[in-house]
């Protein structure tokens, strides 16, 4: 489903070059649930960019489903990210004015199946029956989280990539998000999460540690 073959991203700014990931391998099968843990600042978010097709690597090749991510047209993998991945941020990205149903609409945008009954179910099935209409500034931060987690699902795309899905959440709330994940991998979708948490480690088929950049015991 996924694979990453050697590699690396250097980030180059005024006091020098930072290699953020440093010539990494890794596979992620169908079906699989991998969580990749590291302490901030080792390039987590970076890889998960990567195989998200939103960061491209300064070398070596990104493949998802089949696909050589970063030797397709903009315009497709655009397309390819739309139907095959779920992201899920650490920092929620909700639009602050839309209300709840209206921003797990907003990634069904390209996805013409997706519709307010869509977006209404699924966010009763995650347990916001009943606030489909707050913003999110009228919701907790579990409550929002839950929405960026609907927002992933409502596409079903084949794979959830979650950045630090736990972070700003205490531990009952962290547990819930980690299993509706798990829920979804049961299902057959494939989860990456990449995280600092070592309570996602419960949940993973199996965990890597990314340290400065590198795997070190994928």
């Amino acid at each position: 489903m996924i694979q990453l073959d050697d590699v690396s991203k250097i980030y180059r700014g005024r006091r020098g070059e930072v290699a953020a990931l440093a010539n990494v391998s890794l596979q992620v099968e169908r079906g699989e649930f991998v969580v990749v843990r590291g302490p901030s600042g080792c390039g987590k978010s970076t890889l998960l960019l990567t195989v998200g097709g939103m960061v491209r690597p300064s070398s070596g090749s990104v493949t998802l489903a089949g696909e050589n991510l970063y030797g397709l047209p903009t315009a497709r993998r655009g397309r390819l990210r739309a139907e095959k991945i779920g992201f899920v941020f650490q920092m929620f990205h909700l639009i602050p004015y839309l209300d709840a149903m209206e921003n797990v609409l907003c990634a069904g945008l390209a996805a013409r199946s997706v519709t307010a009954d869509g977006a209404t179910g699924m966010l009763d099935r995650l347990g916001l029956g009943g606030r489909v209409r707050h913003t999110p500034g009228e919701l907790s931060t579990g409550e929002r989280q839950r929405v960026a987690l609907a927002r992933a699902l409502i596409t079903a795309p084949e794979v959830i990539l979650a950045d630090e899905p736990t972070g700003n959440l205490d531990p009952d709330n962290a547990r819930q998000v980690l299993d509706y994940l798990a829920e979804y991998n049961r299902d057959g979708g494939t989860v990456l999460v990449v995280t600092h948490d070592p309570l996602a480690d419960e949940y993973a088929g199996r965990t890597l540690l990314l340290q400065q950049g590198r795997i070190v015991n994928a």
